[in-house]
């Protein structure tokens, strides 16, 4: 039987597609982004997420790990040895302040249907539909494809918030499923993408020509991460505005200004890499939106 493993759920999301959406958030990710807004979707596996200011520490969670791999310090602040801990989540079920959180559930296409359709009446009524974003949801191909026939059988509108880095055929294997792709951009020089991501840019743009190339630029929504110092750069955005006008047949891009989630990489035990944590300045948004709108590219702010 296929599973998969996923993190959330969101309901009602009115800013991953057209119309009342539910967003379904697959785990696992290929990249290594330094401003990456949902680190808990980066590792495949279960992890735990520590809320610091939910714990009273009770040393429950000590006294019940089977491998030992929590403990605290003088201070009483608590450390997670998380190369040891293999995601149990027997401390998150009996911590009694919930400061312990188990991030990642496995689950089969037909459990998330179910959870799809408890809100197709909002499909009908606003054209939305199921996104499924990540992490990368093309990390986990045959289950993201499992879940998509399945919703296409029960005519529900589908959309991928994808980075577009993952093989050709998976993205062509998924292809047909897909009324949608929100296709995400961050650095258009393949350097500069490896030091920010860990990988190069060249299958993203391969793939982005792809489906071009297939007849689905009109369903595709570009989104363009603005990171002040790093994408918002004026040769960046520039080099993408070249490239996508070469492209041809895109219709809109999405700017979707950087926010600090400086917490979040805390909560998991990861390490963040931005210096910079304030938003993009209004100037800056400006300039950006009237480059991509000189190419012809409807834009909006957010997504």
């Amino acid at each position: 039987m296929i599973k998969g493993i996923i993190f959330d759920i969101k309901r009602y999301a009115i800013h991953d597609g057209p119309g009342i959406r539910t967003t379904v958030f697959l785990k696992g990710c290929p990249l290594r982004c330094w401003w990456c807004h949902n680190p808990e979707g980066i590792s495949p596996d279960p992890e735990l997420m520590y809320l610091e200011h939910k714990c009273i520490h009770c040393h429950t969670c000590i006294k019940i790990c089977p491998l030992n791999t929590v403990s605290f310090d003088e201070n009483d602040i608590q450390h997670i040895d998380r190369e040891k801990c293999d995601g149990c989540g027997i401390c998150a079920e009996l911590c009694p302040t919930n400061a312990l959180k188990l991030v990642g559930e496995i689950v089969t296409p037909e459990e998330i249907i179910t959870e799809i359709e408890k809100d197709t009446g909002l499909y009908d009524s606003s054209g939305g539909g199921v996104t499924f974003s990540g992490g990368e949801p093309l990390f986990q191909p045959q289950f993201l494809k499992e879940v998509l026939k399945i919703c296409k059988e029960h005519y529900i509108h589908t959309a991928l918030d994808t980075s577009g880095y993952a093989p050709e055929e998976v993205l062509k294997s998924v292809m047909p499923y897909l009324d949608i792709f929100l296709y995400d951009l961050k650095l258009a020089d393949r350097e500069e993408h490896k030091k920010y991501t860990r990988a190069s840019n060249d299958l993203i743009k391969h793939n982005l020509k792809f489906l071009v190339k297939n007849g689905r630029s009109k369903d595709i929504i570009l989104r363009f991460a603005v990171i002040p110092g790093i994408t918002d750069a004026e040769r960046n955005v520039r080099e993408w505005a070249r490239f996508l006008s070469d492209l041809g047949g895109l219709k809109e891009i999405d700017l979707l200004p950087f926010h600090d989630v400086n917490e979040k990489f805390h909560r998991l035990g990861k390490e963040y890499r931005m210096s910079i944590h304030h938003s993009p300045s209004e100037e800056n948004l400006k300039w950006i939106r009237e480059e991509f709108e000189d190419i012809g590219l409807k834009l909006k702010l957010g997504g």
